[in-house]
């Protein structure tokens, strides 16, 4: 698995963090920027990650912005993604369980490191169920794509 990794300016500091983590840990990253604190516009990042991500096969992304919401609204614009904003381990589980979540949306304000790690860490390592309810569930949702 890769990592697709993509920050505005207010995630940029912690993207960096992320991307020290992943590499102590042995996972693949890409990094699309944002490469500085200077001003950015999220929707930017949040697009070149999630078409990324719905092209290579097997990867996932990761987005960071001031609170997370931001990046996620603009990744689920892309047909194919489905991004996630947690704050939680539990719906950082979930989302992968049973919704195969590809993209995870962080916030770069006002979260302990500590929370953050173990929030990736538990996304990155939950599998997808593939039980045919849940399978049923996301297919509408692709089938359904942006036109909704």
């Amino acid at each position: 698995m890769k990592i697709i990794l993509g920050a505005d300016h207010a995630g940029f500091a912690l993207k960096e963090r992320v991307k020290k983590y992943l590499d102590r840990k042995g996972i693949a990253f890409e990094d699309l920027g944002t490469h500085s604190k200077k001003s950015t516009d999220y929707p930017d990042y949040a697009f070149k990650v999630a078409k990324k991500v719905v092209r290579a096969k097997g990867s996932r992304g990761i987005l960071i912005c001031g609170t997370g919401t931001g990046m996620v609204i603009a990744a689920n614009k892309i047909k194919g993604v489905r991004a996630v904003a947690s704050t939680d381990n539990y719906s950082a589980k979930m989302s992968r369980n049973d919704n195969d979540t590809n993209i995870l949306g962080l916030r770069g304000r006002f979260s302990s490191w500590e929370k953050t790690r173990k929030l990736i860490s538990v996304w990155i390592n939950t599998p997808f169920s593939g039980k045919k309810r849940h399978k049923r569930r996301i297919n509408k949702m692709d089938r359904r794509g942006t036109s909704a």
